[in-house]
């Protein structure tokens, strides 16, 4: 469990490697800062039907698992914050288990829960399950489900005026990494 000051809220975020994640990782922050919270990035992976079924959790997959979360967490915030978070008080957990699960465990009565949302067609929601779908049926968080912002309106912020600052032209260098991402995914 993470110790939060005076036993407060917190900002909890799921993200995995989608561009609903960089939103949703990108939205917490903010928030974050807002309202001067602590902020929880979690990755939960699955662990593997293979490994389950065969009743081995064994040390090398779930340290694999976590290594490979940790990555994940670090380069999200790389892509979407420029590193770590100045002036917030921020964890990151790499976790393994079902995402949709762990953070519903995670995430307190008074804590605000993030995650991102994508669209995704019936077969894919059939071979995983919706994770925002599993948070909204289960938590007594504050749930906010924060969507990618469409790629016209993406190209359109990218396209207007020149840039008058420093802090705006790394913005910008920021969502156009995000554009290129958001068409690789």
């Amino acid at each position: 469990m993470d110790a939060r000051p005076e036993g407060g809220p917190r900002v909890v975020v799921g993200v995995d490697d989608s561009a609903g994640a960089r939103c949703a990782l990108s939205w917490a922050i903010g928030e974050a800062r807002l309202r001067g919270l602590p902020l929880l990035v979690v990755h939960a992976a699955p662990l593997p039907p293979h490994v389950s079924a065969a009743g081995q959790l064994g040390c090398g997959v779930t340290d694999a698992l976590r290594g490979a979360g940790a990555e994940l967490i670090a380069r999200l915030l790389d892509e979407v914050a420029g590193g770590v978070p100045a002036g917030l008080e921020m964890t990151a957990r790499a976790l393994v288990g079902e995402p949709g699960a762990t953070l519903v465990r995670l995430a307190r009565e008074d804590d605000i829960l993030v995650v991102g949302r994508g669209s995704r067609g019936p077969v894919s929601r059939l071979l995983r399950p919706s994770v925002r779908l599993h948070c909204a049926r289960r938590t007594k968080a504050t749930l906010v489900c924060v969507r990618p912002p469409a790629l016209d309106t993406l190209l359109r912020s990218l396209t207007a005026g020149e840039e008058s600052s420093a802090g705006q032209a790394a913005d910008r260098s920021r969502l156009r990494r995000l554009v290129r991402r958001s068409r690789r995914v």
